[in-house]
């Protein structure tokens, strides 16, 4: 899909009511005090699919990041959010790119494309499932860190029953399929953080409390 103007004024005619918009400082607070917990370093932040551009902005805002990558594709997102301040400080190296999460994948990996932490939000419910196994074994070499919402059938649900919003462009899966597709990749440390199984395993990990990975 294209995600046009029409798909952003079907799913987003009030932006600010939306997770990720209206809630984005609250987010990226919670993931700057999750790492500061553990005193680990979040120098570099990817977003794939930074939409507006408000929780990658919040979220550069919190870790002041060296370097951040965000990509975005729909050109009328893209086109939108460039236009406002997104980068905290003028150090920052800030790229931003209007291309799918299939395409940048796609591309052969190098030590440029490696950052901490990936944000990944209302993404993948999107994505069909072939590329969905690939992407989540690419991210897991490229990031250490990912940051994933996903709404499930269940969530899909009761925002029609709730909200009276149906995502008529999301694949309708089960927590049980998100959980085995980025698995294969990932370990679940706390609430939508994902640490990389390429980087990390239970001995090797900068997280101690080792029940609560999953």
């Amino acid at each position: 899909m294209g995600f046009d103007r029409k798909y952003w004024e079907e799913n987003y005619s009030q932006p600010f009511t939306m997770d990720g918009i209206g809630n984005a400082k609250e987010h990226a607070k919670y993931l700057k005090a999750f790492f500061e917990l553990e005193q680990v370093d979040i120098s570099s932040i990817a977003d794939f699919g930074f939409g507006y551009g408000y929780l990658f902005q919040k979220t550069m805002k919190q870790f002041i990041p060296y370097k951040a990558l965000g990509i975005e594709p729909s050109e009328h997102a893209f086109n939108k959010a460039k236009k406002r301040k997104l980068a905290p400080v003028e150090s920052t190296k800030l790229k931003l790119e209007n291309c799918t999460l299939q395409d940048w994948c796609a591309q052969e990996d190098k030590p440029k494309l490696n950052y901490d932490l990936g944000l990944c939000c209302s993404v993948f419910q999107y994505l069909d499932e072939k590329d969905l196994n690939s992407i989540i074994m690419t991210l897991s070499r490229r990031i250490k860190y990912l940051y994933l919402t996903v709404p499930t059938n269940k969530e899909l649900d009761r925002q029609i029953e709730d909200l009276n919003f149906d995502d008529k462009y999301a694949y309708r899966r089960s927590s049980e399929f998100y959980k085995k597709v980025v698995g294969q990749g990932f370990t679940n440390i706390s609430s939508r953080i994902w640490e990389s199984k390429h980087h990390f395993n239970e001995e090797t990990t900068l997280f101690t409390d080792l029940l609560y990975r999953h």
